[in-house]
């Protein structure tokens, strides 16, 4: 039996590695059915949904894992050895989400093919981390993600940075005069702080063609919350550039989605998004601009559960695949996607 799952399990991960749009659909439910046979968890919720797998003919029809699960469960497809685990910040008090990891590497490469898509290759690039909240702990899958980036761009300037923030305009100085393009990924209170330290950060406009400023992860109690038109409207006035760049992922995904401008993301490659009604977890929304509740096919996520129900809120656009984050649940909100949770087995 275990030769038999491995042998899928491979199978999988190759057609994920070189699949193509056009592959998604067939490919997501090869995964469902996957998880399905070798998820005890997952089996278990797809059972109480009353969803019959052989009656599933397009992935938005598949039951989406409700996201609380990866705190109080491990979510691992198989019999593959755990090697680590991501783990999510939260607030103090909070139960943090795990995420198990069996095959390092392949989140390396996936996420590594779904940036290039997007940006070009990472040897183009200097790439400079500001994540003070990330790297105060060493289960983050963004530094880890960041970290085998950086490495690939073979640039000597490319860094992480916790809040030197004198140090990393020179490095960014220095990066900007030679011909490489400059990515700069900062978690959202990091960036702000940056602009409010009182450095001048006026060379940036005359380079702003060749630079990249991406924000992810919020305020993470740090500051104030913002609406991300607002910290993106600050950001641009502050640095003088034209637009800022967003990346969307949590540590329950292996997939992310990237907003070059406007905070309108396009899933990475191996991620889809459909939106569920915000009162009734099992009607979908299919009208563009409208709002719902975001479920994430992310068939990175071969080793754990695929299909993600989120407590975020969020858009289509007129295309049907790219996407729009405008908030969260609240719990109220939140209870008709958990009904079932209660009744889930440890």
């Amino acid at each position: 039996m275990d030769q038999t799952i491995a042998q899928e399990r491979e199978s999988l991960k190759s057609r994920v590695l070189h699949m193509q749009a056009a592959d998604f659909d067939a490919l997501a439910l090869d995964v469902f059915r996957y998880q399905y046979a070798y998820n005890p968890l997952y089996q278990q919720y797809v059972q109480l949904s009353g969803v019959l797998p052989d009656k599933v003919e397009h992935w938005t029809q598949i039951p989406f894992l409700p996201i609380e699960l990866f705190k109080n469960h491990q979510v691992l497809t198989g019999s593959e050895p755990v090697l680590f685990s991501f783990e999510s910040s939260g607030t103090t008090g909070q139960i943090p989400s795990k995420h198990p990891v069996c095959d390092p590497g392949f989140y390396q490469e996936i996420s590594k093919i779904a940036f290039e898509r997007e940006y070009g290759s990472l040897s183009d690039y200097h790439i400079f981390a500001l994540l003070p909240s990330y790297l105060e702990r060493s289960t983050s899958s963004l530094v880890f993600m960041m970290d085998h980036f950086i490495k690939s761009s073979g640039s000597d300037l490319s860094g992480f940075y916790l809040n030197q923030y004198e140090e990393l305009v020179q490095a960014l100085r220095k990066a900007l005069a030679t011909d490489k393009k400059v990515w700069l990924m900062g978690v959202t209170f990091g960036l702000l702080d940056l602009v409010d330290s009182g450095i001048d950060l006026s060379f940036m406009q005359e380079h702003k063609e060749r630079l990249i400023v991406m924000e992810t992860g919020g305020m993470k109690g740090r500051r104030e919350e913002w609406i991300r038109d607002k910290v993106h409207a600050y950001l641009q006035e502050k640095m003088g550039l034209d637009s800022i760049a967003s990346e969307y992922g949590m540590t329950e995904l292996f997939s992310q989605g990237y907003a070059k401008s406007q905070g309108i993301f396009s899933p990475a490659y191996t991620m889809r998004v459909c939106l569920r009604e915000v009162g009734d977890p099992f009607a979908l929304v299919t009208q563009p601009h409208k709002t719902g509740g975001i479920k994430v096919a992310d068939l990175g996520n071969i080793d754990s559960c695929s299909f993600i129900e989120t407590r975020d809120l969020g858009s289509l656009e007129d295309d049907g695949i790219r996407f729009k984050v405008l908030g969260r649940f609240d719990n109220s909100e939140m209870r008709g996607c958990s009904l079932m949770v209660s009744g889930m087995g440890n």
